[in-house]
């Protein structure tokens, strides 16, 4: 046998393998998904009975106890405002503060920039009971606000570090051009660094939307009302001890689940343009 025909069966191999292995993963993946979204349209003695069955008769049953038991409908406007109002702040300001870090000149740039690094380093788990303390005593406790600014900081240092490292690639001579015709760097920020940074602006968004619609443990820590909770905490209020209504919990997490698949559908793309801009710069 040639080394040419040896060479073509081994790359003919990798590729069967290569696709094999990648259907199986997908097949893995994607199966629980379809799963849980046909199971929510059953009731709870068709899932016991024949769990993995489509269902014979689809009802819209558990949708509607979830929204009227649930308070899924409070709770979906107020992911929206949690995810939506934090991920606008976290954008302007991981920009402002790349912006910063990287055109201004200062020597303390790069203590700055490890700090914000260093953040990172911070869990949620570690620092959640003092902030719980601090929120009770400054009364942000239960409030709209006492969420949004520790998902603000927990969800700069990585944006920083995303914005800063795409942004040092913007040519100095665009910002110095724009010196000498007499802007200044706020008018520079709004006109110039963020129309370029459009597509970072993209990746931070999408990073910081879908991981501040997930979190659970802040808002079921730093709210008590009703008309508080995200959607992560009224899922959860499905799969208590007494509860075990599958049906109810499939329902929940189909409502709390479709909106992060339709923002990412919308948004993959300048999600993967930013990252392979980001790389093309460094």
């Amino acid at each position: 046998m040639s080394k040419k025909n040896r060479d073509t069966k081994i790359s003919n191999g990798t590729t069967v393998f290569s696709y094999t292995f990648l259907i199986m993963f997908t097949i893995i993946t994607v199966f629980p998904i379809i799963w849980m979204t046909y199971s929510s349209f059953k009731l709870m003695g068709d899932i016991m009975i024949n769990p993995l069955s489509l269902p014979s008769h689809p009802t819209l049953a558990n949708y509607l106890k979830c929204f009227k038991y649930g308070n899924m409908g409070f709770a979906f406007f107020n992911s929206v405002i949690y995810s939506g109002i934090s991920t606008l702040f976290i954008v302007i300001l991981s920009l402002q503060a790349g912006f910063a870090l990287t055109k201004f000149g200062y020597k303390s740039a790069k203590v700055f920039g490890a700090l914000f690094t260093l953040g990172l380093l911070i869990t949620v788990n570690s620092v959640i009971t003092p902030l719980f303390i601090m929120e009770t005593n400054t009364g942000l406790y239960n409030t709209y606000l006492g969420v949004i600014l520790p998902y603000i900081a927990f969800g700069l240092p990585m944006a920083v570090l995303i914005a800063t490292s795409y942004i040092h690639g913007i040519p100095n001579a665009l910002v110095e051009a724009a010196v000498i015709d007499g802007a200044t760097y706020n008018q520079i920020f709004w006109r110039i660094i963020l129309i370029v940074s459009s597509p970072v602006m993209a990746t931070i968004s999408v990073l910081s939307f879908l991981g501040n619609w997930n979190e659970f443990l802040m808002v079921f820590t730093l709210t008590s009302g009703q008309n508080m909770r995200s959607l992560p905490v009224s899922i959860n209020s499905f799969a208590g001890r007494l509860n075990q209504d599958y049906g109810l919990q499939f329902a929940a997490l189909v409502i709390g689940t479709i909106p992060m698949f339709i923002f990412y559908l919308v948004a993959h793309n300048a999600l993967i343009e930013g990252f392979g801009e980001g790389a093309l710069k460094e």
